[in-house]
């Protein structure tokens, strides 16, 4: 049987350590504070999708979520759903976040407008330090908005591999070069433009990242040759989807050899959402094969394929694994599949936190860290009680996985 004391001095030392936040949607404070927050906010993001499974129509969700309608009747409407959905791990950084942040311990008829009235006072400059630096002790939150326009020194942005890889149009191609004073005509006047814009993220606006997803792509990817016929086929205004896509998919190409070149990471979304067979990390495997220089950051384990990309973390040196956003999808699969990666992949390729949340869940970040640690405090000390690890080389993997690994991965120093 489990140590229940071993797991509370694990949760309660990782309690001191600072972490790097690995994974957000937020985007500047000042958006946060135009939101007129509510109760109702609470179950913003990714509840939404718990709700609607649970039967609420996605136009009740809206209204739920629109603060020009009363904050009663919308109260009415997540009251009720909000019994089918509160016992998952979804639901669960809400609770963990109104007792920690609010002094709540759940939403009733009777407090669900002070609790409203507490989050409208909290909604003011300096809640983004308040909750990431202060609660959670994060040095930085790398953050995908897409948009550099940051002025917190602690969060650091990742933009959308679209931004230089896709290409729609004559029009866009102008309007993108024109931003850098560059004449672009052909395919390799692009890829100069794509390095030019690569570099002047990192030195001027502090990107140490793009992010892209693991989807069905063509194998092998279009040639030189079919991507200059393409790229021309877009310049004269006649191309097809065809074009567009053989474009994309060999600029996607290029676009993983530059971030190898200019030390950035690729950030890789893999499984859980929607159609989740589209999002398969092992469609990554070609990828991850030709671009060796390249250090991509896996992310949500894959799940459901957890066992899958833990030997992906093992066979390819050139990528991590990044807990984020899985704590919260399931934490027993977390559990189960965590003292596996141990077994499977080295300890310096797994990173543990990212709570991967936009503006109007921020609160929710520090619930989901307390669940992070409550996962890995229990993955270390069951290693613990096996007589595989003692309790300094526990701490030292809990500070490598939420500290050291994103900071090495990321060249984040302080």
């Amino acid at each position: 049987m489990m140590h229940h004391g071993l797991v509370k001095r694990l949760v309660e030392e990782m309690t001191q350590m600072e972490i790097i936040d690995a994974h957000e949607h937020l985007p500047p404070e000042s958006e946060r504070l135009k939101l007129k927050v509510d109760v109702c906010f609470l179950f913003s993001h990714y509840t939404r999708n718990d709700l609607i499974s649970a039967g609420m129509s996605p136009s009740e969700y809206e209204r739920m979520l629109n603060p020009e309608i009363s904050l009663d009747e919308r109260f009415s409407i997540l009251e009720r759903y909000l019994h089918f959905i509160r016992f998952g791990s979804y639901a669960r950084p809400v609770f963990i976040a109104l007792r920690d942040i609010y002094g709540y311990n759940d939403i009733t008829r009777q407090n669900y407008r002070e609790i409203s009235e507490k989050m409208a006072e909290m909604n003011k400059p300096g809640i983004y330090r308040k909750i990431l630096v202060e609660k959670c002790k994060a040095k930085f939150a790398l953050t995908q908005a897409g948009r550099t326009d940051y002025t917190e020194p602690f969060l650091i942005p990742i933009l959308p591999l679209e931004y230089v890889a896709l290409v729609r149009s004559r029009e866009e191609v102008e309007r993108r070069s024109e931003e850098l004073n560059m004449t672009v005509k052909s395919l390799d006047d692009y890829i100069a433009w794509m390095k030019r814009r690569l570099e002047t993220w990192k030195r001027d606006e502090r990107v140490i990242g793009l992010k892209t997803s693991a989807l069905p792509r063509k194998e092998p990817p279009p040639t030189r040759e079919r991507a200059e016929e393409a790229f021309k086929a877009i310049m004269n205004g006649v191309a097809s989807e065809a074009d567009k896509n053989d474009l994309n998919l060999f600029l996607t190409e290029e676009t993983f050899r530059l971030c190898a070149e200019l030390d950035l990471v690729v950030a890789v979304h893999s499984g859980v959402w929607g159609d989740f067979r589209r999002l398969d990390p092992r469609l990554m495997i070609p990828q991850f094969s030709r671009h060796p220089e390249t250090k991509f950051d896996l992310y949500h384990m894959g799940m459901p394929w957890v066992r899958d990309t833990a030997f992906i973390g093992k066979n390819f040196p050139n990528v991590y694994l990044n807990l984020c956003w899985s704590h919260i999808v399931s934490p027993m699969m977390v559990r189960s599949a965590l003292p596996e990666y141990v077994d499977i992949v080295p300890v310096n390729k797994i990173i543990a936190f990212g709570g991967d949340y936009s503006a109007p869940a921020l609160e929710k970040v520090w619930g989901h860290l307390v669940m992070a640690r409550e996962n890995i405090a229990h993955v270390l000390a069951q290693l613990i009680d096996e007589g595989r690890l003692d309790l300094d080389e526990a701490l030292w993997l809990a500070r490598l996985w939420f500290y050291e690994n994103p900071a090495r991965l990321y060249g984040l120093s302080s």
